[in-house]
């Protein structure tokens, strides 16, 4: 955790979310190649370094960026749109003349972009696999579910249908000091006396009956917590994102336009102070068994804790996630792809005929082997 800070963290240039970028060699447009730190031209194959100079990325105050900073935070001017199904936003590369959404396959009103100002991200993670190698791990996902559509395999056999998107997300860090009132719970064990009959006689037995002693306790535990992630989109289904995780953040970059050549980038959709709420929410479930563990005993009962929450920072990262959405049944599936790691995570159709197919099958082996046991009994 970082205990930096500058007197206005956000002095530095406007940069491009996306934009076009030149070959060197053929003046054809460049697309960031993943898993390098280069350019890469589909035209003449030239590779371009990307010009990159090392900073600190820093974990910026996050009062301070609130009280002071907030309407002062560099912005890039950007060409988005916004899908009428999904509302997701996304930012469009240059020239682009037609497109479908990423996150539900609506094609988009291209007529109705719009420029607007976002805050230019902290940082980000680059794609290490490029389109082909997470198209393999979409199928082989695919391809291990069971009672899966042949429409889905089928799709999965088509590039085109996964697409690359940087998305946002914020990470906090955090130290907390909470209060708690609670119950410790001691199990003890008594010796009773119960009847039984056994071999026509009532006897009498002995058992050990467990029963549990409540005292009151209250007590304080700290807790640090260092880049908690939250997921700054909402057209994502969040239980999916986060089952892609973990992310290597310790390979994160400070921000370079320039490795966002060839993919989409989704404007952030929850801002900063609802980020910490989500935040929260993970964090508390640390905190509560931080307080269980030092009430101790058998059993513990939390019936009050309080949490104060200090020095407290944050980034605003993009981090590379392959998409692909599939309609079945007029019903929206979606295939998330950690573009870092290729972890696969996602919705999934059913087939209603290959289940009832299988059903029909094992009862027809049951009624066969049931037939041949009556036969050999017979």
């Amino acid at each position: 955790m970082s205990e930096q800070h500058q007197a206005n963290p956000f002095n530095e240039a406007n940069t491009g979310l996306t934009g076009e970028i030149a070959c060197v060699s053929c003046g054809a447009s460049l697309k960031y190649k993943p898993g390098t730190d280069n350019l890469n031209c589909n035209y003449c194959g030239a590779e371009n370094e990307i010009p990159h100079i090392p900073q600190e990325i820093l974990e910026l105050d996050f009062h301070e960026y609130i009280a002071k900073f907030e309407e002062a935070a560099p912005v890039t001017e950007v060409k988005t749109v916004q899908c009428k199904n999904c509302a997701a936003t996304t930012t469009l590369p240059p020239n682009v003349t037609a497109s479908d959404c990423p996150f539900c396959t609506t094609p988009l009103i291209l007529e109705q972009s719009k420029t607007e100002n976002v805050i230019t991200p902290h940082a980000l993670l680059p794609f290490k696999l490029n389109k082909n190698e997470a198209s393999e791990k979409f199928r082989n996902w695919i391809n291990g579910l069971w009672f899966a559509p042949n429409n889905l395999k089928k799709m999965a056999l088509v590039t085109d249908s996964i697409k690359g998107i940087y998305t946002p997300y914020w990470t906090y860090d955090a130290n907390t000091h909470s209060y708690y009132v609670g119950q410790r719970g001691t199990h003890h064990y008594r010796t009773v006396s119960y009847t039984a009959v056994e071999n026509g006689n009532t006897v009498t037995k002995t058992r050990q009956e467990r029963y549990t002693v409540w005292s009151m306790v209250s007590g304080n535990v700290d807790n640090t917590f260092d880049d908690v992630l939250i997921n700054a989109s909402n057209s994502l289904p969040r239980e999916y994102a986060d089952k892609i995780e973990p992310w290597p953040l310790h390979e994160i970059k400070s921000f370079t336009p320039e490795f966002l050549s060839g993919f989409l980038a989704e404007k952030y959709q929850v801002d900063l102070k609802n980020g910490f709420e989500l935040a929260k929410v993970k964090m508390d479930k640390v905190i509560t068994s931080s307080v269980r563990s030092d009430i101790g005993g058998d059993e513990q009962r939390i019936m009050e804790c309080t949490t104060d929450y200090r020095d407290i920072t944050f980034k605003h990262m993009l981090l590379p996630i392959y998409i692909s959405a599939y309609r079945y049944n007029n019903k929206l599936y979606r295939f998330l792809v950690n573009g870092s790691t290729g972890k696969v995570q996602g919705e999934r159709p059913y087939s209603t005929w290959k289940i009832v197919l299988t059903v029909l099958a094992v009862l027809i082996m049951i009624g066969i082997i049931v037939g041949i046991f009556s036969a050999v009994k017979g």
